[in-house]
């Protein structure tokens, strides 16, 4: 279902480092990178001892209306949540990618959104605009953490494709951890096609009673 992964990214360095204290108490050490390629704006945030064995690691793609404004139509800020919870509780690594849309940018997530009202699910409404019904390439996560000198992860997802191509590039993935399923009136059918047609681990009895 997902695209492909691209090849590795090779030459990743960290640019610069800066704590920042964040809302839910925690301190976190904000990372920029060059070498990702023009435009790729992704960084890191590590919360505590992250680095020392296998650390947790949530690698979270860019969602504007979900992370900032707290939107019901997906679950993207109550899983970047959940995640930022457990770092400050056990500390780990935020893998913070800007893929906005499954990799179609915003003006194009929007677009979806019409379709979707329509009655195309989330994967069908990005075919409908000639788009990939996931855009996403997580080599530039592996690239991350290689430059940041961690082989080995614990993961925190739902989606197998995460998983898979952070081996394909490298990565050593110890466990999946699922995040909570976040249902809402408005978000039950978006997540049960992640769940039919993407392979993500959600719990059919929320999804159900939601």
């Amino acid at each position: 279902m997902p695209n492909h992964p691209s090849g590795n990214i090779s030459g990743v360095r960290e640019r610069s480092r800066i704590e920042i204290p964040i809302r839910n108490g925690a301190l976190g050490t904000f990372i920029t990178f060059d070498g990702l390629g023009p435009g790729a704006d992704h960084f890191a945030v590590s919360f505590g001892p992250a680095a020392r064995g296998a650390p947790l690691v949530r690698m979270h793609s860019e969602c504007i209306t979900g992370d900032v404004f707290g939107s019901l139509r997906c679950d993207c800020g109550a899983q970047l949540e959940q995640s930022l919870d457990w770092f400050a509780a056990a500390g780990g690594v935020l893998l913070y990618l800007r893929q906005e849309g499954r990799g179609i940018g915003l003006l194009a997530k929007l677009d979806a959104y019409v379709l979707q009202d329509r009655g195309l699910d989330t994967f069908a409404a990005n075919r409908a605009l000639s788009l990939p019904a996931d855009a996403r390439s997580y080599s530039c996560g592996a690239a991350m953490l290689r430059a940041l000198g961690i082989p080995s992860i614990r993961l925190i997802t739902n989606n197998p494709d995460k998983r898979l191509q952070l081996e394909q590039h490298g990565i050593e993935v110890l466990e999946t951890i699922p995040t909570d399923t976040f249902v809402t009136t408005f978000n039950r059918d978006y997540l049960s096609a992640k769940a039919r047609v993407g392979g993500h681990a959600l719990d059919p009895q929320a999804l159900a009673a939601g």
